[in-house]
């Protein structure tokens, strides 16, 4: 079964985390990292008043989004819980999509929106750049229900302190053409093997977080290079996942941003195993391309977005009642099954389609221990070793001589 017919993540031109030369510029103001990206000084964590309390509507929001987090009925008509939550509150929205996580940042930089849909690796460029503020989730009256592995996590959280209402989240799965390896994949030796069947027909993510990938592979098969947090990398075993990247670069058949080009490869069978969403899965079956997904033994990376209220936030009321809208269980539901993810609220379950929960592994936290949600890599290893981890301006220079 499909649960949702478009998958408005992604554009032909976007991805999670840019490629742009313009990412480095961000990299001062990361969690943990390097007050210009290379000196080796922690930022500060800046001093940002959280509100004490939700008073009248302002009658205004303006938030920066991915497309299809704000849904009013101008895409789909049986698609809109933003007219709801106007009648309900009176804050008439206005949203602004970015296509990538450098263009949110870059947008809520500016002041002129209220809150934002943050993915992991642009969240604490946010918090440690005082673009976003704390947020008193005792004035979130869904945030029992949120998973609670999702709280107080590395990405949206600093020192048991939230900066946002946790929103959704999913997995990179391992996607592969049943009818090209007729036996399950049980580890992501099928993308990194030089020999394997799969070999010239992968298929990776096209984002330097995707070294994480490469860095997760090696956590369980080079145990030498004591790979804790894939997000963390010392040099040794930054190199060591590059040099691997390096390696599988001959095996790769297409680089994807847009799960739409991925898609197409797959049915045409250009592309037998790789990285892959759900929803990919979901649309590729509906048209009854073989294909089929699976987490390998070795876990696999995975996404978490966390709405975030701005510092500079003109309408922050309305953002809290919007915070406290998007995360009721039938909102949750639909932008689940619209989006393409698992809703942060585990209640949502009682209004997707039969079969979507599962699918998507809600109500599962085993499933998601077993993932590495993407975070901002910064200089600060964040366990002792102190200012020896790569960050992400090295990730990013990496990712450009990998590809060539």
């Amino acid at each position: 079964m499909i649960f949702g017919t478009r998958h408005p993540r992604t554009s032909s031109a976007r991805s999670r985390l840019t490629l742009a030369v313009t990412a480095l510029t961000a990299a001062a103001a990361l969690a943990g990292g390097c007050g210009d990206g290379n000196s080796g000084e922690a930022a500060a964590l800046p001093n940002i008043p959280m509100a004490q309390d939700v008073g009248a509507s302002e009658g205004r929001l303006k938030l920066v989004i991915w497309a299809g987090y704000a849904e009013d009925g101008s895409n789909d008509k049986k698609v809109n819980w933003v007219t709801q939550f106007t009648k309900a509150t009176g804050c008439k929205v206005e949203a602004k999509v970015a296509d990538t996580s450098d263009s949110m940042v870059a947008l809520m930089k500016t002041g002129q929106y209220d809150g934002v849909s943050a993915s992991g690796d642009s969240s604490l460029r946010l918090i440690y750049g005082g673009t976003v503020a704390p947020v008193n989730t005792g004035l979130l009256s869904g945030y029992a229900d949120v998973a609670p592995f999702l709280k107080n996590q590395p990405y949206n959280s600093v020192k048991g302190q939230m900066y946002g209402m946790p929103h959704g989240y999913g997995a990179n799965m391992l996607m592969y053409r049943t009818d090209k390896l007729p036996e399950r994949p049980t580890s992501w030796d099928v993308v990194w093997d030089k020999d394997s069947p799969a070999a010239g027909h992968v298929v990776a993510y096209d984002s330097p977080i995707y070294i994480a990938d490469a860095a997760l592979y090696l956590k369980t098969h080079r145990p030498d290079l004591k790979i804790k947090d894939v997000y963390a990398l010392d040099d040794e075993q930054f190199e060591a996942a590059v040099d691997l990247l390096k390696q599988q670069r001959p095996n790769v058949n297409q680089y994807w941003a847009s799960y739409t080009d991925e898609l197409q490869s797959f049915k045409q069978a250009n592309n037998y195993a790789g990285t892959a969403w759900q929803v990919t899965a979901n649309l590729a079956i509906a048209d009854k391309s073989p294909v089929a997904t699976t987490l390998p033994s070795e876990g696999a990376t995975g996404w978490s977005d966390t709405w975030m209220i701005s510092s500079r936030a003109q309408h922050p009321n309305c953002m809290y009642k919007w915070m406290n809208w998007i995360i009721t269980p039938k909102v949750q539901a639909q932008v689940g099954q619209w989006f393409g993810e698992a809703p942060a609220n585990p209640k949502a379950c009682r209004y997707t389609a039969k079969g979507f929960c599962t699918t998507y592994h809600v109500g599962d936290p085993g499933f998601y221990q077993r993932l590495a949600f993407w975070r901002t890599p910064t200089a600060d290893c964040g366990d002792g070793r102190g200012s020896t981890c790569a960050d992400y301006n090295r990730w990013a220079k990496a990712w450009t001589q990998i590809k060539g």
